[in-house]
């Protein structure tokens, strides 16, 4: 397994379809040598502003995913 390091800049859309969330974004994609330890891991940085973005973005997607379910799933 290959590993990444991700640096998000810019947070620019989200929506979900078919029980994906899509996420548009502007990001810096680096491989990352792969560690000795464990499992390798790629690892998503961003600011403080962005994660706020988007776990407000990720907030609406989901609860919009709710609204759709029947009430007896939920």
């Amino acid at each position: 397994m290959k590993t990444y390091s991700i640096e998000v800049q810019r947070v620019k859309a989200m929506s979900n379809a078919h029980g994906l969330v899509e996420a548009r974004v502007d990001a810096s994609v680096l491989p990352k040598p792969a560690r000795d330890e464990g499992e390798p891991t790629t690892t998503l940085t961003m600011t403080v502003e962005n994660a706020r973005v988007l776990f407000l973005l990720l907030k609406a997607q989901l609860a919009e995913v709710d609204s759709r379910k029947a009430r007896s799933q939920r």
